[in-house]
């Protein structure tokens, strides 16, 4: 019996809730925001914006898991397997992938240089045009694609609450909740209220998972499964409109890359390690928790095909079935946890934001300013942020249909640039600052003529193809391009590739040092056992 049936005889109740549910979201949002005012540091910069660097490798991870758990993966990739299948779990799957090869060729070399920004890397490998590039295209995104879209999926879960309100209130009034805790408290409140989120969702989405199950969605899964229906499998025919298997091979990794390498709201958290090594394996725990997306967010998802066929928004799968699975009380822990998982995403945007604006553009004009004008104008960045998302949000779905579409696509087209100057930067000490400006430049231009062009022909330049498989196009557009020019132009002079690109004598010295500790203890062993499990979960779901 669904839980719809536990509310007959219940007391007063409000749009489905009783007052006990609400009391429990009242009273969790409260929790949080006396976690976060609990653990605010903002004395100087360093620990408004990067926490001190004494964070340890469980704390790093489960932050980084509640922040990834962002409007795209809880209500969009939901809304997405409720209509197409599992193939979104893509998506998380390459990127644990990516995940592991950053940990072990491109996070040392963040975390060593002592950054504040990841456009702050660009600047020590290149120069300032490349980081001011980066910075300027990072807020762009921060702001129109993940702060306006938490509030945006934070807004509509609540509406299933109170359904009169419409998406502008209801994301002003999230926008103050997070405001109250991350603007004073800085990333130090957002890492600890993140670290108490990643645990109650899990929590929550077990809890939801088992449900599901219980309620006839594990029958329906095995009917899938034994009929071999493609629902249920991983790789899709290449003309897939979900996830075609050569965009799984070429496209998902530069994006992955970026969303986990490049994107400063995530990495930023990494940059609180109190060592490398802690780094590393905040990182692994991300990747294993994130292979359990399949299973409480995913495959729920499909669960709901059977449980509510005719959902009108498949946006509103996820929130619909904590509302119409969960019994009194659960349902107002449940709808709490995940409204603050989205909210928690934004408190690390606020910051991340705050981070690449005082840091990359007001203390280059500013040198002198002191460490408390830094964390005033940080504040002041952030709150201009809010507003900003805050009026952007409801465009969101009258714009773009649904959530996830929206943020692949504009994703698809600002990632790959960035990721080939990277990836060029780190391991080609060749690529000097105008090949990298060049290739920046060169990407987003091809990116900008391609939407222009679309909006006239309604398909892009490249063929009526799916978006993932137009990600190389600019990928290896912009490589191309810094390869040329890097080429015909002068070398870079010796600061900017020493103990900021890779060597193969630095990775064998690494390795050979690994060997003298216990095997449980090296990062390495940890992630053999995550590419294992990433290949168990593509054959079972091939």
């Amino acid at each position: 019996m669904l839980a719809n049936s536990f509310i007959t005889n219940g007391p007063a109740w409000v749009n489905g809730l009783s007052w006990a549910d609400i009391i429990i979201i009242i009273l969790y949002f409260l929790f949080v925001v006396y976690l976060g005012i609990k653990y605010s540091k903002s004395k100087d910069e360093k620990s408004y914006f990067l926490a001190g660097r004494g964070m340890s490798w469980s704390v790093i991870g489960f932050s980084l898991f509640a922040a990834s758990i962002s409007s795209s993966t809880l209500i969009g990739q939901a809304g997405d397997a409720y209509s197409t299948g599992i193939a979104v779990f893509n998506y998380n799957l390459i990127s644990v992938l990516v995940m592991i090869f950053f940990a072990w060729f491109i996070l040392p070399f963040y975390i060593k240089s002592k950054i504040f920004t990841i456009p702050e890397f660009l600047e020590k490998r290149f120069n300032t045009a490349s980081r001011y590039y980066f910075s300027a295209i990072t807020i762009i995104v921060n702001i129109f694609l993940d702060a306006a879209g938490s509030l945006y999926a934070a807004a509509m879960v609540m509406k299933l609450v109170f359904p009169e309100a419409s998406i502008l209130t209801l994301s002003i009034i999230f926008a103050i909740v997070v405001a109250v805790y991350t603007i004073p408290g800085g990333l130090s409140a957002a890492i600890r209220v993140d670290l108490m989120q990643g645990i109650f969702l899990l929590i929550g989405s077990v809890v939801l998972t088992l449900y599901a199950t219980y309620n006839g969605g594990a029958e329906y899964v095995k009917e899938l499964l034994a009929e071999g229906d493609i629902l249920m499998s991983l790789v899709r025919p290449n003309d897939d409109s979900s996830v075609p298997w050569l965009g799984m091979i070429v496209g998902i990794p530069i994006l992955g890359m970026f969303f986990w390498g490049n994107n400063q709201q995530l990495v930023q958290r990494v940059l609180t390690a109190k060592s490398v090594d802690e780094g590393r394996k905040g990182v692994l725990l991300v990747g294993f928790l994130t292979m359990l997306t399949l299973f409480l967010i995913i495959i729920p998802g499909v669960m709901a095909i059977k449980l509510f066929p005719d959902l009108p928004k498949p946006d509103m799968v996820y929130p619909h079935l904590i509302m119409e699975l969960l019994p009194n009380i659960l349902i107002g822990f449940m709808i709490a946890a995940m409204v603050a998982a989205l909210t928690s995403s934004l408190s690390g945007l606020l910051n991340s934001v705050a981070t690449l604006f005082t840091m990359d553009f007001y203390s280059k004009i500013k040198p002198e300013s002191t460490s408390k004008q830094k964390v005033r104008v940080g504040k002041m960045a952030s709150i201009t942020v809010l507003i900003i998302a805050v009026m952007w949000a409801p465009q969101i779905g009258k714009q773009f249909g649904t959530l996830l579409k929206y943020y692949q696509e504009m994703l698809s087209i600002m990632a790959p640039p960035i990721v080939a100057a990277f990836i060029l930067g780190i391991f080609w000490k060749r690529t000097n600052a105008t090949g990298a400006f060049s290739g920046l430049i060169a990407g987003i231009l091809l990116g900008i003529a391609n939407i222009i062009f679309t909006v006239n022909n309604g398909h892009s330049i490249f063929g009526d193809i799916h978006f993932l498989l137009t990600v190389p196009y600019y990928f290896f557009w912009s490589m191309l391009v810094m390869v040329v020019v890097s080429l015909t132009t002068k070398k870079p002079p010796l600061e900017k590739t020493e103990n900021l690109t890779f060597t193969l004598d630095e990775f064998r010295r690494e390795t050979s040092s690994l060997k003298e500790q216990s095997i449980y203890k090296s990062y390495r062993f940890w992630s053999y056992m995550l590419i294992a499990f990433c290949f168990i979960i593509l054959i079972l779901f091939w």
